[in-house]
């Protein structure tokens, strides 16, 4: 006999008995203690059951199925979570054979463990054996004992349990560790698998013991698997289970989900509303004392009109009014503070935590609107819309900009025309009493309106409306002057034309509406008048006609001549109506028809020759057509040349009598009557263009166009052709002597400190000076003969070189005048410079050529400009003029 133990500190109790094989339970009334908080699948228990035969199938059973459910290995679970009492719980547990129907009984007897204190002493501690499942084998003789697995009840272990550590939970035995030397080793969470540590177990002797305090919030069982091998590692027994449960401690306290709770209640709620609810929830087990919330009230503010006007449900967390008598009028909200305590509530050994819950009160209609004056006043001036008149003024005690509050006014009487509308003021609650339609105060001089006022919403139940929601409003009205007015306004009247003027034509006259008004009578005049065909009396509005009526005049339409006429008052301010005379025209036969078109085109040949025209009369029916067309007997060559013929009441077609008419342009006259009565008749000239016709009847003869002439816009516009080309060409040339202008002023301006007029030039050697009296004058009267222009590069010039612009023209001086005379020529060519109107600023640029090396010129010491080295006076420079005012200023200019 082998037998495997497991040494424990458990509940259950089960006893090992060495028997002889006999199928059923080993005992009838089986015994356990567990602990006093059961969960829904919590494993209890292992009912031992024995068979014989290990063919058999059996099947367990439970006689309180809702409370325990006992599975095919014999372990019996909790169907739900419940608290077992202080009396011990009893019930069946049945086995039968499927095969067989063969049924035993056991009962199961459950006792609650004593609560853990934590002061229990190591020393009370009953450290029990777990023996592992054990077979006996018995080779001489037929009976054999099978191994079976046992289910290990769970092991309870509080959480927080202070020590000391390790501390010895269980020891593992077999019955085989007499004959072989066994090690022992639990593997699972908690052992070898994370969280690793916290169970260990001695190989040698195999207790089981916790390292440290366990959280059951954390993990809140164990399942651990127990192992035998010998020494070389080979397993000796088959693993068993070991549930280790952690046994809730109270530790948590309460925390509710929210800090501040937000509800709201209408005010005048009936005792038993609901309000809104709160919710707490703990961290330890739920199903347990340590995890049952019960929940309170602890204060109300304010507390009136009572200190209690709430509840609360102390399991759901429900709160609820519990008295009458709210009102936010007085009371707009109340704070609660609530509290949550666990372990029922006891408030010896719970823990608890408060949280604040606000409850608004929410307004209903239970005010009603009431005016503020029971009479309300206002004025308005006549025929005036769109004008407030009064304000209607109210009271809500109810809150404000809300449907209980917002007020509607209804007009109850009063205004049987629907002249006034009462507008809501949507900040100040205020009725705007409006004008809606014009009145008259010839008609109604007083209103007064009965206005009931209401709100959105109806009124709660059982609240009336009160005398005060009710008001009249007395509205004055107020004469103006106001605008008089033609009768009837248009006026129609009916007239033939050619009313000569000076006719009087009708009498158009205006009423003035304001008859309790004192006032003269009105005065008349007019205001529009297109053909000025029309006057009016200013007093008694009578209309003559300035001129005949023509109803063919661009200012008649569709017959309809229209005519405004204005009426004004001596009120203050003074008023003025208009008034549309309308005169329409009826047509006398004034116009004698005319042919249309004026000119025509036919071929000079008989065939095709015929030219349709038209009769055109601005009359109308029935002095229009249809109309008769004739030639007229003279001259006597139109009707030997042409005939006519009329096609229909409006046209006629002319064409040529003879077989062939030269070329050329022919006046026709043709005479037209209408139909009229009398008749009207008028000679028209028709200017027909006679020319040579293919055979389509195209005009072919070139002369043709030049007998038609040009037109007068033809000629007009070739006209203006010619004058625009003119100004064009005009411009151009304008244009190109201003830029030879403004070309030559450029080469002029030159900077003064560079103008040789006014500068001494430094030259090269001149030559041999004084002893040098070997020259040609002419060269400096005639510089152009000896270096021309046309042999110099082009663009390269000296400023002191003659300009290539026209120069003022001086008297032509004599080839070769006496060496003597050059003073002379100097002296005439500056007068010639300075009377000359035409020289530009500061002399024209009288420069010589250049003289170059070894000059034929002479020296110029003959003018006195040098001498031996004596001091010589310049003085006379300054009668010179302006254009030497510079070199007399540095050499006559002293010392300096």
């Amino acid at each position: 006999l082998h037998i495997f133990c497991l040494v424990f500190q458990a509940p259950i109790k089960a006893t090992c008995e060495d028997m002889s094989c006999k199928t059923g339970f080993p005992e009838d009334v089986h015994s356990a203690v567990v602990s006093r908080s059961v969960h829904g699948g919590q494993p209890l228990l292992n009912v031992r059951f024995r068979s014989c035969d290990g063919n058999k199938k059996i099947h367990f059973g439970s006689s309180e199925p809702e409370d325990f459910r006992v599975g095919e290995d014999g372990v019996v679970y909790a169907e739900r979570s419940f608290q077992l009492s202080a009396e011990p719980t009893e019930f069946v547990v049945s086995a039968q054979d499927k095969e067989t129907q063969q049924e035993w009984q056991m009962r199961v007897k459950l006792t609650p463990e004593p609560a853990f204190t934590g002061a229990l002493e190591k020393d009370q501690r009953k450290i029990e054996e777990i023996i592992f499942p054990w077979q006996q084998y018995k080779h001489s003789s037929p009976l054999k004992r099978q191994k079976r697995d046992w289910v290990i009840p769970p092991i309870n272990l509080p959480e927080n349990s202070k020590g000391p550590f390790p501390q010895e939970l269980v020891r593992i035995r077999s019955d085989r560790d007499k004959s072989l030397s066994l090690r022992y080793s639990v593997t699972g969470p908690g052992a070898d698998q994370p969280p690793t540590g916290i169970f260990i177990i001695n190989p040698i002797s195999g207790q089981l013991s916790v390292t440290k305090p366990l959280d059951r919030e954390q993990i809140a069982s164990f399942h651990l698997r127990a192992h035998a091998v010998d020494v070389n590692g080979n397993q000796v027994e088959n693993p068993i289970d070991i549930v280790i449960n952690v046994i809730d401690m109270n530790d948590n306290r309460p925390e509710f989900l929210h800090q501040v709770w937000n509800g709201t209640v209408p005010e005048g709620s009936k005792p038993g509303t609901y309000v809104m609810t709160v919710t707490a929830i703990d961290a330890d087990d739920p199903n347990t004392q340590n995890g049952m919330l019960r929940y309170r009230i602890l204060s109300q503010a304010p507390s009136s009109p009572s200190p209690n006007m709430f509840t609360i449900n102390n399991e759901t967390g429900d709160i609820i009014t519990v008295a009458a008598g709210l009102d936010r009028e007085k009371v707009q909200q109340y704070t609660l503070i609530i509290q949550a305590t666990d372990m029922e509530g006891n408030p010896t050994y719970g823990l608890s935590n408060t949280a604040t819950a606000v409850i608004a009160v929410t307004d209903v209609n239970d005010n009603p609107p009431e005016f503020t004056a029971m009479t309300f006043y206002g004025e308005v001036p006549e025929n005036r819309v769109d004008v407030i008149v009064a304000n209607l003024t109210v009271t809500d005690k109810d809150q404000p900009h809300t449907p209980a509050w917002n007020a509607m006014y209804r007009m109850t009487g009063g205004d049987p025309t629907g002249r006034f509308t009462i507008l809501t003021d949507p900040n100040s609650n205020d009725g705007l009493v409006t004008v809606v339609k014009p009145i008259d105060f010839e008609t109604n001089r007083m209103f007064v309106l009965t206005v009931a006022a209401e709100n959105q919403v109806p009124l709660a139940k059982g609240i009336q409306h009160p005398p005060q929601s009710t008001a009249t409003v007395s509205i004055t009205v107020i004469d103006v002057n106001e605008s008089p007015y033609f009768v009837p306004n248009p006026k129609l009247v009916r007239q033939e034309e050619g009313l000569m003027a000076g006719s009087m034509l009708t009498t158009f006259t205006a009423q003035d509406p304001d008859r309790f008004m004192q006032q003269t009578s009105l005065r008349y005049s007019k205001l529009s008048d297109p053909a000025n065909w029309l006057k009016i009396d200013p007093v008694n509005g009578q209309i003559t006609t300035t001129a005949v009526l023509d109803r063919e005049s661009i200012y008649v339409q569709n017959n309809m001549y229209n005519a405004t006429f204005l009426a004004s008052d001596n009120g203050i301010p003074p008023m003025s109506g208009t008034g549309t005379l309308q005169i329409y025209l009826l047509d006398i036969n004034d116009n004698a028809p005319q042919v249309h078109p004026k000119e025509a085109t036919t071929c000079e040949t008989l065939q095709p020759n015929a030219i349709n025209i038209t009769a055109v009369d601005p009359d109308i029916d029935p002095n229009a057509g249809p109309f008769a067309f004739e030639l007229p007997d003279t001259p006597a060559s139109i009707k030997r040349n042409w005939t006519i013929v009329r096609i229909s009441g409006d046209h006629a077609q002319l064409s040529l009598r003879i077989r062939f008419l030269e070329a050329g342009i022919y006046d026709v006259p043709i005479v037209i009557t209408d139909s009229g009565n009398p008749h009207a008749s008028s000679t028209s000239l028709l200017k027909v263009k006679v020319c040579q016709c293919d055979l389509n009847g195209d005009c072919t003869d070139v002369d043709r166009i030049v007998g038609a002439g040009l037109g007068t816009g033809a000629i007009i516009a070739i006209l203006l052709c010619i004058i625009i080309l003119l100004i064009l060409v005009l411009m151009f040339v304008v244009w190109m002597k201003r830029r030879d202008k403004e070309r030559q002023a450029k080469q002029l301006l030159i900077d003064p400190e560079d103008d040789v007029r006014d500068n001494i030039l430094k030259y090269d050697e001149e030559g041999g000076g004084e002893e040098d009296q070997d020259y040609d004058l002419s060269q400096l009267q005639q510089p152009d003969t000896v270096e021309p222009d046309a042999i110099k590069p082009v663009g390269i010039r000296r400023l002191d070189e003659r300009p290539i612009h026209a120069e003022p023209q001086y008297p032509v001086r004599s080839a070769a005048p006496h060496p003597g005379d050059i003073g002379d020529f100097i002296n005439e060519g500056l007068k010639a410079a300075d009377n000359d109107p035409t020289a530009p600023p500061y002399d024209s640029l009288l420069v010589f050529d250049y003289e170059g090396s070894g000059s034929t010129a002479g020296s110029l010491s003959s003018l006195n400009s040098s001498s031996s080295g004596g001091e010589q006076d310049y003085d006379y420079l300054n009668d010179w003029g302006p254009r030497f005012k510079k070199l007399a200023d540095m050499y006559g200019g002293g010392d300096d």
